[in-house]
């Protein structure tokens, strides 16, 4: 790897999660919607310059990250997806190295594991240690942890904050779309619908994380927990105003699954 610039690429059920490396040094990290296959195309026939397509990415992003213009094209690039059916169109760029699940040294992973969560995983035990928990708060909430020998031990998964907060919406006759709102910490008995829907979504969010990390720090005392995800700086916040001793303990980094992506980039 060496000094060389590269480019990892995560590509989650929302969003895409973009990185620019230097040799093992982060330079930038960035998101942005998923693209067309039309943009997708045009950004790979110009050999991931960013600079040249930047009027395509307007359409996309509500503003151009300045830093764009000063990556290099023709990078190689990492990948990894959630999202089978985008790794062929990304696969078509010369450079394109497809992460597989079994390239990622951990012990016990199963065949359905999301490649978003092993690598989130592996990112916290290179960071932080053995054991680790990863919370990751994206469009679903996610708990996966590893043991001292850095075997899995497993997980659980349900619906996300907006995600539940779409479900209510889209499921429903009366219900309004909360996804986009702004989102504080009601009462816990509302008199008013929105209120009452954040009540019960958040409280039973946090309560769920709570009952988690409690689990986790009594089975492992000295292990470490690492929230990360879109809604992670949110939840912790929520957390602090019920349980500050608690979000005290846990840690917040957003770029956990960008250093997994280096740990596996490093060893091949």
């Amino acid at each position: 790897m060496a000094d060389s610039d590269w480019l990892a690429l995560m590509i989650g059920n929302s969003r895409l999660h973009w990185a620019w490396f230097t040799g093992t040094t982060l330079q930038q990290a960035w998101d942005t919607p998923h693209f067309s296959s039309k943009l997708t195309t045009h950004l790979i026939q110009h050999q991931l310059d960013f600079a040249a397509c930047s009027a395509d990415l307007i359409d996309k992003l509500p503003t151009v990250p300045a830093f764009l213009s000063q990556i290099p094209a023709q990078l190689p690039l990492w990948l990894a997806s959630v999202v089978p059916d985008q790794i062929p169109l990304w696969q078509s760029y010369h450079q394109t190295q497809v992460i597989q699940l079994d390239q990622i040294p951990l012990a016990g992973l199963y065949p359905t594991l999301g490649i978003d969560r092993a690598l989130a995983l592996l990112g916290a035990a290179t960071i932080y240690g053995l054991p680790s928990l990863v919370i990751d708060a994206g469009t679903a909430l996610t708990f996966t942890g590893t043991d001292a020998t850095a075997q899995l031990i497993g997980g659980a998964i349900l619906p996300g904050l907006r995600l539940q907060l779409r479900a209510l919406a889209d499921y429903t006759a009366a219900l309004p779309d909360l996804s986009e709102a702004q989102i504080s910490l009601p009462q816990r008995w509302s008199t008013k619908t929105n209120d009452a829907i954040w009540s019960g979504v958040l409280y039973s969010l946090l309560a769920g994380i709570r009952d988690f990390v409690t689990a986790w720090q009594q089975q492992f005392p000295s292990g470490s927990i690492v929230l990360t995800g879109g809604d992670a700086s949110l939840l912790i916040d929520l957390l602090r105003q019920q349980a500050p001793d608690l979000a005290a303990q846990i840690m917040i980094n957003s770029q956990l699954i960008f250093w997994g992506i280096r740990q596996v980039a490093s060893q091949i």
